[in-house]
């Protein structure tokens, strides 16, 4: 990550729900273009971990940072404006509307004045489907056609562009992967290889081993609310890593990891 501090950092971070803890003292953090890879089977606390960095919850115990500076995000308005975004499964999108309006969603561009004011749908088409291009997305071709005509790759591409045009500096990627064929996943992860590119940090949550071993720099794997391990690329092999998430030993002997993306790709 070089001398500059991680966009964002967690510190020995815990999180209790009715004195019942779904996070103990988890630490994680994540520079400009830098993929981290958290991973984890269902109820390890990857979900609780994702609504504390964006804003939903706030940490029991612990502190979160950004830029070094220690923050308290008291809703997701105050992780957004840190430069924060979240993109969900399927990006959160109205599948009835359209790309660019999807794209432009509470941020809608218009022209006119007073009671003459309307939608200006053409910029909006226009400046949606050039980002779009721009990350390497070749096949959305008219941003006026609806979102949910899409497959569902497209979908996490026009989320994460969007994300990325309104000056996101790290991108948490709630399962952009799961549900998705072989094609859509690589389309997928290729984009993130771009974004990182461009300087973008990510937090990439998935309990696809073989994808985060294909993307990331560094991995930390959730189990029963506490790191079970964080390792850095190379250094662990899918085996390894599933057989971490289902809380057990670390194995001996290493197996050569997937072959990574490399730092520049186009999807």
């Amino acid at each position: 990550m070089g001398s500059s501090p991680p966009i964002i950092e967690a510190r020995g971070v815990s999180k209790h729900f009715a004195g019942v803890a779904a996070l103990e003292d988890v630490s994680l953090q994540v520079g400009a273009g830098e993929v981290v890879c958290l991973l984890g089977d269902n109820g390890a606390g990857k979900s609780t971990l994702i609504k504390l960095l964006s804003g939903v919850h706030e940490p029991s115990r612990g502190q979160l940072l950004v830029d070094g500076v220690p923050v308290r995000f008291r809703e997701p308005r105050d992780a957004r404006s840190a430069g924060i975004s979240t993109v969900h499964q399927y990006g959160g999108t109205v599948p009835l509307m359209s790309i660019a309006r999807n794209f432009f969603l509470g941020a809608e561009l218009t022209k006119g004045s007073g009671p003459f004011r309307r939608l200006d749908l053409d910029r909006m088409n226009a400046i949606a489907l050039s980002e779009i291009c721009s990350l390497g997305v070749r096949r959305v071709t008219d941003a006026a056609r609806p979102i949910g005509t899409l497959s569902g790759g497209q979908r996490q591409a026009v989320a994460i562009c969007r994300a990325t045009y309104f000056g996101a500096r790290l991108l948490i990627l709630d399962e952009p992967t799961s549900a998705l064929g072989v094609r859509e996943a690589t389309t997928v992860l290729r984009l993130i290889a771009e974004v990182r590119a461009r300087g973008v940090g990510v937090i990439l949550i998935t309990h696809n081993a073989h994808h985060a071993l294909s993307i990331g720099d560094r991995f930390s794997v959730l189990s029963h609310g506490r790191i079970a391990a964080s390792f850095d690329r190379g250094e662990r092999s899918a085996s390894d890593v599933v057989n971490l998430m289902a809380g057990g030993v670390e194995l001996a002997s290493l197996e050569q990891a997937p072959e990574p993306f490399p730092r520049t790709a186009s999807a």
